[in-house]
Order: C-alpha cells, then structure tokens, then sequence
C-alpha cells in the first residue's frame, strides 16, 4: 500500500508540474508584434556591380517584370547532344546509342562542350537537358552553361543535374529488440529532364536571354560524369494565378464527400539527394506510432534543408475531381523564418500560389492545409488515378536579402581594409599587442567621407532589416543580429576618430551577421505525413497538445520498465563478441555485411553491439567483461591499453605483416607499442591545404607549395584584410616536417629542446606572433566561403562541408597537400599527422583466433570499400568513409585531383607514438605556446620548461609500469615517406 501510495503522489506532483508549467506558458505568451515594410527587393538589389557575371536575381530585375511573367516568343530549339561542335581535349567523349537516338557521353567532369545553334525569334528561353548520370559518385552532376562564351549570369556557373534516389525497401526491417534498420538507398537509372534551375535564386528555370541568329552554347564540366541526349531552348511559358486555374476546370465535383488518404512522409517515391533522410520521432499522434521503439516515421528537418533538393509522393485518388491538401509538418528550426516549398503536381507547378509557398515558423508539429494569406483553402484538379506530389525546398524569396547583405559586408570589409591601409595596422588578432590604443586620430583629415560612409552603412542595414521582418511578418534572429551591428556601427558614427581603434567591431560585424547568413538559405522541414482530401472532409487527425503529452510521457516511461532495450540480451552463445564505438546506423551495417558475407564465409557467429561510451571498455576491462573485438576505438587507445597489458599483440598472428601493410607505415606506428602492434587503422583524417582559387588568381597569388611561399603571400593577403588560417593546436606538422621527433627512439625520454625542435617552435610561434596569423577561428569554413580568409589548412571534415554545403563557390576552390620544408635535394617534406580510429583484441578474449580472423576480413580493401560505398548511400557524402586501407581508399569515388591531392598528403602521414606520459604532450606544448604568443617569453626558454614538465611526468609513469632506465620501447622511426604502388590515378 505504501509503495502504491508514492507512485500515485508521484503521477499527482507530475501533473500538478505539467499544468503549472502549460499555465505560465498561457499566461506570458503576448499578442505578437505584426511588421510591414515598405521596403522593395528592387531598392536592395539597387546596389552598383562589382564586376563579373550579375546575381540572377539582379539580372532580372534590371530586366523588368515582362521578362519573367510574359509568355516566351517562338518555337522550342533542340540540340542534338552528339552533335556537338567541338570540345577540350580533357573532355572525354564518346559517341553511343540509346533506342536508337545517338547520346553523347562525357565520362569524366573535366573540360568543355560546345554546341551551335540558330534562333529564330528573341527572346527569353529555358534551357531543359536530357541527361543520365553515369557510374561515378554519389553526387550530382554539375556543368556550368555559356552562351557565346560568357556566363550570363552567375547562378550559370553551376546548373546541377540531379541523381535520383530511394529507399531499397519498405517497410523497413527490424532488428532483434524491434529497432528499425535504416534501409541502403537504391539510385534510379533511367533519362531525366530538366530546366537549368537553382532553387536558391528562382522558384521557376532559369531563363537565358537569347537575341535572333546564331549562338555558341558551352558545357563547362565541374563534377561527376553524364549523358546527354537533347539540350532544349523552350520559350518561357508563365504561370497562371490561382484564380485563372480554379476557372480553367470543371466545376463538377465527382469525387465522394468525406474522403481522405493519408501518405506516410518516409513511403517516397523518389528524392533528389541522398542527404535527405528519415527520421525517428516520439509524440502523441505521430504516424505511425513507434510504441517505445525507434521507429523511421518522419522525413526531413536538417537533412531536407538545401534550395533545390526535393521530395516525391505518390497517392491515388478515387475520382475527377477537387481535392484539399494537408501536411503535418514540423517547422521549429530558424526563429522567425518560414520554410518554403515549392509544389508540384504530375511534374508541374499548378498555379503560381505554389512557388515558393511559406509554411510559418511553429514550435510543435501542426496540421497545416495548403491555403491563402487568408486562411481559405487553395483546392487541386485532380482525374482518378495515381499522381505524383513533389515538394522541393525554395530559398528563393530571401535571395534580395542575402545578396544586399552579401553586398554590405563586402563593403565593410573594404571599408575596414582602407582604415588598415591609413593607420598600418593590418593584424587580425584581438590581442594584437602592436595596436596603439592611446593614439589619436583625425578620421576627416585621412578620410572626408568617413562620416557619410558609416552612415551609408547604417541605412543599408536597416532597409535590409525592415525588408526582412515585412517579408517575415516578425522579428528574427537574423533581424536582431543586424540590429546590434547597427548599434555598433552608430558608436563609430557618433565618434569617426574612435574608429581605427574599434576595428575588431567589423569583423564582429561580419562573424555574427555572417553566422546567421550561413542558414539563409537553408529551408530545413520535417513531415511526418500528407493528406489528400475532397473539400470540408474532417479526417480525425490530430497534432500533440500539451495535455496530451501528459499520458504519452507516462505510458513510455512505463515502457522503460519492461522493454528490452539491450541488444546484448540477444548475443549468441559461444560467438565473436564485438563493441562498436561508433553510431547506430555505421553499427546496423557492419551487422548486415558480417551476416551476408562474414559469418558464411567463415562459419563464424558474430554479436555486434553499440559502445556509446569508451568508458564502457574500461569499466568492462575492471570487472572482466569485455568484447573479443573493439572497433572505432581512439588511436591512443590500443597502446594505452598496451602499457596495462589488457590488449593483445597482433603481430603474434599468422598472416600478420600481410594485414600490416594493408596501412601507411606513418599512420600505423600509432598503434604500436614496446615492439608489439595492439591496433589496426580503419578510418584516417587528413589535415589538407584548402584555397579559394578566384580570390588567388584575383591577387595574382599562387597556391603555395612551402612554408616560405606561404609567408610571401600573406603580406598580400593582409593588405587586402584577407589572411590564412592554421590550427593553433597543430605543433606536430612543424615538428615532424623541420625532422625533430617529440621523443627519444627509445621512448624513454623527451626531445623538445633538440636543435631541430626548437627550430620547429620558433617557427610555430612564429606563425602567430611574427606574421600575425589568426590565433582562433571557430568556424574557417564560413570565412572560406565569404573569402574573407581565402587559404587555411583544415582536416577531411572541412572538404566534405564544402562539397556539401558551399554549392555556391563550387569550382572555386581547390585542396592540395600541406605546404612544408624543401630538403637539400629539392624535394617538400610535408610531415603531418593524420588522425586515425581503429579495432583491437582484447587480452582477456578467449577468441582471439577468431577475432584474428574478423579483422583480417573487416580491413581487407574489398569489405572496407562495399562499406564506405554503402555507408554513403546511406547518408550522402557527408559521411564519406575515409577507409585507412591504401587499397580501399583509391577505389572509393573521389575526384581524380582530390585523390591525387590526398594520396601526395597520405605519403607524408607520420602520426605521433604513444609512449608513458604521453597526454602531458599536447598540454605543455599548449603552455609552452601560450608562455611565447601570449606573454612574450623566449622560444627557447619556454620549450626547456615544456621539456622539464613532460620529461617528469615521463618519468613518473615509466616508474609505474615497471619501466627501467636502461629498457627500450622500440618507437617506431619514419625516415622515408610513403610509396604509392601503381601508377598515379
């Protein structure tokens, strides 16, 4: 009785909270504030050119509202694609058939096509392609679009021709406790057609301006391999307004009354990237239920947020007729901000109304109906039978904005470059010790216009930030992020003299309003289902409500006391134990292969489970129960482990230098130990030199190859308020690429302070101190993509954003190895570590043969390549595996450039030993810098310190683990870098 008692008190306090909670919320919540603008797209794109091709959105304008609401003069003119008039000789091109009809295939991204044609009539035309990717990535094809030898525009410069996806299959399979598997994706073959488009500037194709006579038109190869069938110049035809659509149609209504059909958001029929995903949700009324279980029932939200991407349903309808449509949808992602989708049906956009149709920003999931600013519901003509419903994301009405704000910050920033060139001060570090803040200055004497200049500023910033909450309807982050920009923009104003002083206030300008530029254009949007009903019928369906939070809650927190939840109650007797210490997914796809392709092989059975946390192996190691095999396990871990001796030596199985060298020698040794080998490398990082090819070019600067080429260039970068970025953190490279070595070879002791180290940190510190490099960049990825800091070096990471994620400078920009030390024989030595995760077998297995044997086949180039290639096509390129098997990783899907680039890099990997004390490393190299950049004390006297610390802590711990003076720890010592078998793809 008296438990019984507690756990009704319990439930009452519970809900006595919730209700209290739902009541503050009710009462605090104000009428919102309702913005207008009087404030055009016309007066923000306003601004003067800045040479090169226009803005699309610019161009436009410039042209008048005929140019894209009137009908297109003329016939359609097509081209035949093998009929092509010439081309680059690194364009490679062959001639096929297809039904007969002749294609030509362009089987690589390199090069140029041109084609001739007439046209008959002026006018404004589409371009529409006929296209089929070929085998090569998982990306789209990208080709730039001349005509007569210019781009007519900028967006021209990349239009993208998508590949096409789907699930493999649905419903989606379960594992052994009821969690859904997410399924591979299955690409669709098959011809395409589509208009050149870019969703981020135009919610219709893009339209080309073509005057009569003849033309020259230009494919400029940019990524991925295609076939092309037909290229097509279609007069433009508008779209008509709702009100002409609903009167074009029969107003016969043979559809029954109260009918609805209901079509999950994860049951697609096609998408348009493989980054759009499914998710999984928990709340009351969402469809279906997961009941306790992770269940894939949503789609979208962040992985569904890139202009242009897009989304395809299918559902029958019963009969002719009107029908209503409805989306649960989820839209809590940018505060402020509606998410645009444009909408078509069959493949067309039925009306005008749905371009770019804002769904508004709420913070639940809601049942929203397709209607107007009025509330009245738009209704669709539909014959009985299946039809299509494609949604693609649309960032198009905010392209004034991220043009005028794009337009404005260039302007602050040249405005911040010539105040740098008047006071001399050209650093970029906030501590900048040479900045003299007790100087004066008379700003009207050196710059007249200085005043007039700032409040230029200030007015353009607010016709951007009304133009914004108009559009809105509300305030914004965004809106409020520009507000405080003009706060600041008003103090220098009030006082011009003030302004070299405040030059930091720029670049806080840009960061913060550059920070929330990065998502402008992002529409993110999560659907959980869509509704097709006729008019006025009520389906029943319902979004969640606070109260009805309140028993869902508490039935899945009574779940919690039943369910089984750990795979590991599932394990098979007597079979291979592993953990994985990496996410659900990577571990639901190693399970699949190990069942299809392991286990049969092998006879061996195998349980695989999560490690969400690595404590969990040391914890398990304590109490004696561990796995037979951990992988994606941290590179210090197997020689960590090693030192305690919990982890087996891999170099006392058979076949094992046959395995061994599967991996560059540079990379591996940080997984050996005493003369033994405790790991073995599955994923590695790269740190990579990244530059803005455009921005170089524009300078007349030159990617650099050493360090000297790099402190050449910086000065000119620095006078245009440009600089580079280099990892703070990253004394290694400098240490290895100046021949020093962090230890002695026998581990034993520290080296710091040899000639060859000190050498290598005067020029670390150096780095920062000397040439002013900036100390932190918490996002060099933004920066690259403004071009404010056009060259840094960077890991794997950052090359996967930009593929992914800066669509707008593709082309742009190039990554090549690491700048490093010429030798006496002329040759670079660029020495870098490359970060690696790897798989070892513990010590107290009593299967070590058998986990010997799933290593030899989990590291092989054949299942390290099916796993990466699988992987991706699971999530897209963003989750690239970057296998650290040399044989692998040349057969997986990167650009030829990019893997010549990677594979010069992987030569020179030369990762940092393992040896007792070794985490006091990067900590007193940390001090050491921060004694010589921050406080001024001698290069050489700070390392001797760094030395002194590190070399007792050594000390310390060789005395624990039994280590005497006169032993050796046989450190592995890379003198040569790594030879490539094979020719250079």
């Amino acid at each position: 009785m008296r438990k019984a008692w507690k756990g009704k008190t319990v439930i009452r306090l519970l809900l006595a909270a919730l209700v209290l909670f739902g009541a503050i919320r009710w009462f605090s919540a104000g009428d919102p504030v309702i913005y207008a603008s009087n404030v055009s797209a016309a007066k923000l794109l306003a601004f003067a050119d800045k040479g090169g091709a226009k803005p699309y959105a610019k161009l436009m304008q410039e042209a008048g509202a005929g140019a894209a609401d009137q009908p297109g003069a003329g016939e359609p003119i097509a081209i035949g694609a093998a009929d092509y008039a010439d081309a680059s000789a690194d364009a490679e091109l062959a001639e096929t058939q297809d039904g007969g009809a002749a294609v030509l295939a362009w089987r690589n991204a390199d090069g140029w096509v041109d084609w001739k044609f007439k046209v008959p009539t002026a006018g404004w035309y589409e371009l529409r392609l006929a296209y089929m990717p070929l085998e090569g990535g998982n990306a789209s094809v990208i080709r730039g679009v001349q005509i007569d030898g210019d781009y007519p525009f900028a967006e021209s410069r990349r239009i993208e021709l998508e590949r096409l996806w789907k699930d493999a299959k649905y419903p989606y399979d379960r594992n052994e406790i009821g969690m859904e598997i997410r399924p591979q994706q299955t690409q669709l073959g098959g011809w395409s057609v589509k208009a050149a488009s870019d969703y981020a500037v135009s919610s219709e194709p893009l339209l080309y301006r073509l005057d009569a006579g003849e033309h020259t038109l230009r494919l400029v190869g940019e990524r991925e391999p295609v076939a092309l069938k037909t290229l097509t110049f279609q007069p433009k035809q508008p779209l008509k307004p709702y009100a002409d659509y609903a009167s074009g149609h029969p107003a016969v209504e043979k559809a029954p009354a109260d009918w609805y059909a209901t079509v999950e958001a994860e049951r697609f029929e096609r998408k348009s990237s493989l980054a759009i995903q499914t998710d999984h949700w928990s709340e009351p009324y969402i469809s279906p239920d997961p009941k306790g279980r992770i269940t894939y029932n949503v789609l979208g939200g962040q992985r569904w947020r890139l202009p242009g991407e897009w989304v395809e349903w299918q559902m029958d309808v019963p009969a002719d007729g009107w029908y209503e449509i409805d989306l649960k949808n989820f839209q809590n992602y940018r505060n402020g901000f509606p998410a645009y989708r444009t909408i078509e049906i069959d493949g067309e956009v039925p009306f005008k109304e749905m371009l770019h149709y804002a769904l508004p920003y709420h913070k639940e999931f809601e049942i929203t109906t397709l209607a107007d600013g009025e509330g009245k519901p738009y209704r669709f003509y539909m014959k009985k039978g299946a039809h299509a419903i494609r949604m693609t994301a649309d960032a198009s009405e905010l392209e004034p904005i991220n043009l005028a704000l794009q337009d404005t910050l260039a302007d602050l920033a040249a405005f911040d470059r010539h105040v740098r060139l008047i006071t001399g001060n050209y650093s970029v570090n906030a501590f900048d010790a040479n900045t003299d803040k007790t100087r004066t200055w008379d700003m009207a004497k050196f710059d007249p216009q200085a005043e007039q200049k700032m409040q230029a500023f200030i007015d353009r910033l607010a016709d951007i930030r009304n133009y914004i909450n108009g559009l809105n309807r509300k305030d914004s982050d965004l809106s409020q992020a520009i507000k405080v920009s003009m706060s600041m923009l008003e103090e220098m104003r009030a006082d011009i003299n003030e302004i070299p002083n405040k030059l930091a206030d720029f670049a806080t300008i840009q960061s913060q309003i550059g920070a929330w530029m990065s998502t402008l254009t992002q529409q993110p949007l999560l659907l959980d289902y869509l509704v097709v009903r006729t008019p006025d019928t009520k389906t029943g369906l319902k979004a969640p409500t606070a109260w009805s939070r309140v028993p869902y809650s508490l039935t899945d927190f009574a779940r919690s006391f039943y369910m089984d939840y750990d795979t590991r109650k599932h394990n098979k007797n007597e079979a291979l134990t592993i953990w994985v210490q990496r996410g659900r997914d990577y571990v639901d796809l190693l399970r699949e292969m190990v069942d299809q392709d392991f286990t049969p092989k092998t006879g061996i059975e195998v349980n695989i489970n999560l490690m969400p946390n690595p404590n969990m192996l040391i914890l398990g190691n304590a109490a004696g129960e561990v796995p037979d095999v951990a992988l994606g396990i941290g590179e210090a871990t197997p020689a960590d482990y090693a030192m305690r001796d919990a982890v087996a030596d891999l170099s006392k199985f058979p076949d094992f230098r046959k395995v061994y060298d599967r991996f560059i020698p540079g990379v591996r040794r940080a997984m050996a130990y005493d003369g033994g080998v405790y790991g073995l490398p599955e994923v590695q990082n790269f740190q990579m030199l990244f530059y803005r090819t455009d921005i170089l070019e524009r300078l007349g600067l030159k990617a650099p190859d050493t360090w000297e080429d790099v402190f050449d260039l910086l000065p000119t970068l620095q006078e245009n308020g440009m600089t580079m970025n280099y990892p703070k953190a990253d004394f290694a490279t400098m240490l290895f690429q100046n021949g020093a070595e962090a230890y002695s070879p026998n581990g034993l002791k520290a080296d710091l302070t040899s000639a060859a180290g000190q050498s290598a940190f005067k020029q670390w510190t150096e780095m920062f101190r000397k040439y002013n490099l900036p100390i932190d960049i918490p996002a060099f990825f933004q920066h690259f993509r403004d071009g404010d800091i056009p060259i840094g070096v960077a890991d794997f990471n950052t090359y996967v954003q930009l593929l992914v994620a800066a669509p707008e400078i593709t082309g742009h920009w190039k990554m090549a190895p690491l700048p490093g030390v010429r030798q006496k024989d002329g040759e670079v030595a660029r020495w870098s570590p490359q970060g690696v995760s790897g798989a070892m077998i513990m010590k107290k297995s009593d299967r070590q043969d058998e986990a010997w044997q799933f290593l030899q086949w989990w590291t092989s180039a054949d299942v390290q390549a099916q796993y990466a290639k699988d992987i991706e096509s699971f999530y897209g390129i963003e989750f690239r595996w970057n296998t650290a098997n040399v044989e692998a990783m040349g057969a997986l899907t990167w650009p030829k450039e990019d893997l010549e680039a990677l594979r010069e890099q992987a030569r020179w990997a030369k990762n940092m030993p393992y040896v007792p004390g070794y985490y006091f490393l990067n900590r007193e190299m940390e001090f050491a810098w921060n004694r010589t950049v921050m406080g001024g004390m001698p290069a050489q006297e700070s390392l001797e310190e760094a030395q002194l610390s590190l070399q007792r802590e050594m000390h310390r711990r060789q005395k624990d683990f039994g280590i005497r003076t006169g032993d050796d720890l046989h450190v592995p010592q890379i003198e040569q870098p790594y030879e490539w078998e094979g020719p250079t793809p």
